[in-house]
């Protein structure tokens, strides 16, 4: 699933070709591309022709297009979605969902996705913030994010901290990847409750989880397959400075014990069994 970085190189993608320029039509080729505007297919181009984008924003993992009228086009990538300009003249993808023109005959913009868990819709109303995200949390890369209002929040969780992490009521844009990776830095095993660790502790993890998202950012992402992609089509690679995520069996690279992959939320969680030791209580509770 894209995480923060992924999805902000998209947005600064989509920003720097689609925003100001208008719409001039909308083609819908799979109907679960637009399973979230419940109106239709129909309704979703007829309301999009002629409106102009705005500068495109992000809350978390989902983006938003504002429009012209007050309303916005909110985009989610899914496990396999991409956003992707294309020349006009392109062939279509195999997996091509939707296709945007502009009145500028200009490059085209066309949401491709493989699984189809990803999605768009019109969100009335929403060019400022969309009704739909006003659940999810700030991420720590913007700047209105409170540092002390998580650190409190978190630590009145009950439950782990890797948890919390992923729970995009408290933090949003955190994922799998760069919770391992932010807790590797942090010296923290992801089972740790919450309510037992200090707050300098968690002050120290959340600056280690900006670290990490910031310079994923710089690196367009992380991209273990060819789906993860900016608007050219192009992979990231701050896979290539992972520590622990995915390294399964090599040298941790801060004491070089070999790095342990561990079950989570029918997923995987990488550590180092000597930087990251579990926490008694879970020891205790895990199965030998």
């Amino acid at each position: 699933m894209p995480e923060l970085p992924e999805v902000e190189t998209v947005r600064r993608g989509l920003d720097k070709w689609v925003s100001g320029r208008r719409i001039a039509t909308v083609e819908v080729l799979h109907p679960r591309a637009i399973r979230r505007h419940l109106p239709g297919a129909v309704h979703f181009a007829d309301v999009l022709a002629g409106r102009r984008v705005g500068a495109v924003q992000r809350r978390g993992k989902y983006l938003w297009l504002p429009l012209d009228d007050e309303d916005a086009l909110v985009g989610h990538l899914g496990m396999s979605g991409q956003l992707l300009m294309q020349p006009v003249e392109a062939p279509a993808e195999v997996h091509l969902r939707v296709r945007f023109t502009f009145d500028d005959d200009g490059p085209e913009l066309r949401f491709v996705d493989q699984r189809t868990f990803g999605g768009l819709a019109v969100s009335a109303g929403g060019a400022v913030l969309p009704v739909e995200l006003v659940h999810i949390a700030l991420d720590p890369v913007d700047p209105s994010f409170s540092d002390e209002a998580f650190v409190e929040n978190l630590r009145r969780r009950r439950t782990d901290v890797k948890r919390a992490l992923l729970d995009q009521t408290l933090i949003s844009g955190v994922g799998n990847i760069y919770a391992d990776e932010a807790l590797w830095r942090a010296k923290l095993h992801g089972a740790r409750p919450t309510d037992q660790i200090s707050r300098p502790a968690v002050r120290r993890l959340l600056g280690h989880v900006r670290d990490v998202l910031n310079e994923a950012i710089v690196q367009g992402g992380t991209s273990f397959d060819a789906l993860y992609v900016n608007v050219n089509g192009e992979s990231g690679y701050f896979d290539r400075s992972l520590n622990a995520y995915g390294r399964e069996g090599l040298p941790c690279p801060r004491c070089g014990t070999p790095i342990r992959r561990e079950s989570f939320m029918n997923r995987s969680s990488f550590s180092c069994p000597r930087c990251q030791p579990r926490p008694r209580a879970a020891t205790q509770r895990s199965p030998r």
